[in-house]
Parts: C-alpha cells; structure tokens; sequence
C-alpha cells in the first residue's frame, strides 16, 4: 500500500501530558497555517512557529484565518483550538480532546446527576478555598455567602494595596471598554483563566458543561474549576495591571497572566485538582491501559470487548 502523503501525525506516547504543556497563546488579525509539525502564524511582521505537540489552548480572535492542515495538526498533537471574540471576552467553540478514555468523564456525570455526591464535590471545591476551615456540615447556601465574602475582601486588599479606588464589579459582556481600568483587566484576567481551565478540562476528556456549583451553561464545569484560581491569580494580576495605566488594559493583562502562568504550574495543579474531585480514591496512572480500546456495556458493572461479531458467536 502506498504511504499517504504529508508529515505522519506524533503518536500518543510522542505527545506531552496536559499539565505539562504551555498554558495558553492568543491570535489574532494573522494568517494560522503547518508547517511540519509546527503551527505557524503569519502577519505583516513575519511568522513565528509554534510547537504544537506542547501547546495547551491556542486562542484565535479576530481576524484569524487558520488552515486546514493547521487543524489536524492541532488534533494530532491534542492541543485545544478555541475560538474567541475580541480581547478574548467572549467563547464560540473549542477543538477536540486530548484524552482517548472516557473514565474522568463517565466519574462526572455520575456524581453530578446525583444529589448527595454533588453536594459533596461542592463543599470539596469550597475547602480547597478555605484551608484549615471544615465546610462538610454547610449548605450551598452558606458556603455560597462565605465565599462571596471571601473574594469581596480579596478586592479590597488589592485596591488598598495598589492604591486603586474599587467600588464593585461591574462590565457588560458586550462592551469591553465601557468598564474603568480594573474591571477591564478583571474580564481579561478572568477569560485568560477560562481559557486554560478549559483546554484542561477537554483535554482530560471532562464535560466543560456539567459543572456542580455552576449549572445551566455550557461552561459551568469551566467556571466551577477557574474559581478555584481566581483569588490567587486573576484578582491580583488584573489590580497590578490596572494601576499600572497601561492604554490597553486586555492586551497587557493577557500578557501578565501568561508570564504567571508560563512555568506551567497551573496546568499540573488544574488537573491535579479535578482528578481530586471527581476520582478521589482513584491514583492516576498515566500508562495504565491502552488508550484507543472500545468497549461494550454488558449491563449491571460489565463491559465486554468491542470490535466484535457477538452474533457469530451465538447470542
């Protein structure tokens, strides 16, 4: 048979694990294209490669006119490709997964759809907020309340301690600039902190709408995951940007939160966290089985192999 043309696609074993690849890059106004197995984009400037076997999310904005060969190297390589608005503040779509298993996904499902263990994973998401402090015996309500208080006096502490006059969050989803400085870089910080706990949460092969403190969005999972950073890495990025006085506030806080994140640490913690909540008792192992097996629901806890006649064999 004869070898289909163009650069072979990596294998899985070539690949880097999500937590360890590079959080996110943003795009925009640039022509995105292959070369080899490097992605490039190009604009009046020149072109920079991007390696995409080690890249986390690649945001395209406005005026991105990305290839097809482009997109099946961004599958291959299982980088997440996620299409934004301008300055990154609004999400339309997202590229495949990472993941072959369906494991992470089917323990979600289970414990959102069931009252009592969805309350659980709540009050866990909440004492990762709250170190030191028991919330098994709080309602949503409580907890809530207490978080609400938590971030209000997080804002405080970064007005005072960048000498910012702070009154409360206030934007509007579809006018970036009508915000003062601060809640400019906040909707920016926030969204660059979106848009990794996402490329995480699909590249794990999670539901990024199954969420079990936020419901009813198709991110909710990606909100519930990104709050869990937020008081560390947004608020403060988005205060020291603002009274910084840069001109433009977005370009200048997705920059800042890249720089935080550009070790890599918020991608191991990320995903470190979410196999936490939803396969406490499970440990990870990350050769453990083969990973592009399919199998059949026999009923009750039973799986039996796919890829098989069974009416050959007479049932």
């Amino acid at each position: 048979m004869d070898k289909l043309p163009g650069v072979r696609p990596p294998d899985l074993a070539e690949l880097t694990r999500a937590q360890d690849r590079l959080t996110f890059l943003y795009l925009e106004r640039c022509v995105v294209h292959r070369e080899s197995n490097a992605i490039t984009a190009t604009d009046d400037r020149g072109t920079i490669h991007i390696p995409a076997a080690s890249l986390g999310a690649l945001l395209f904005g406005p005026g991105v006119n990305v290839s097809h060969q482009a997109m099946m190297l961004l599958a291959e390589s299982g980088a997440t490709a996620v299409w934004v608005g301008e300055r990154g503040v609004r999400y339309y779509a997202h590229g495949r997964s990472l993941a072959r298993s369906s494991r992470l996904l089917l323990a979600q499902a289970e414990l959102v759809t069931n009252r009592s263990s969805r309350l659980r994973v709540a009050r866990e998401m909440y004492a990762m907020r709250f170190p030191g402090e028991d919330t098994s015996g709080l309602t949503m309500q409580q907890l809530r309340g207490r978080e609400g208080a938590r971030v209000r006096r997080t804002y405080r502490e970064q007005a005072e301690l960048h000498g910012i006059a702070w009154d409360r969050r206030r934007y509007d989803p579809d006018d970036f600039t009508s915000g003062d400085p601060v809640n400019q870089a906040l909707s920016a910080a926030t969204t660059a902190l979106y848009g990794v706990t996402h490329a995480v949460i699909v590249a794990l092969g999670c539901s990024p709408g199954l969420g079990f403190v936020h419901t009813g969005h198709v991110r909710s999972f990606v909100f519930d995951i990104a709050d869990l950073y937020k008081a560390e890495h947004a608020i403060p990025c988005a205060f020291e940007i603002a009274a910084a006085g840069y001109a433009d506030v977005g370009a200048e806080t997705r920059r800042a939160m890249r720089d935080r994140f550009r070790d890599g640490h918020i991608l191991e913690q990320c995903a470190r966290d979410i196999r936490h909540l939803l396969t406490p008792e499970q440990p990870y192992d990350e050769d453990a089985g083969h990973p592009d097996v399919v199998e059949l629901w026999d009923g009750g806890n039973r799986t039996v192999a796919g890829g098989t006649d069974w009416g050959d064999l007479g049932w």
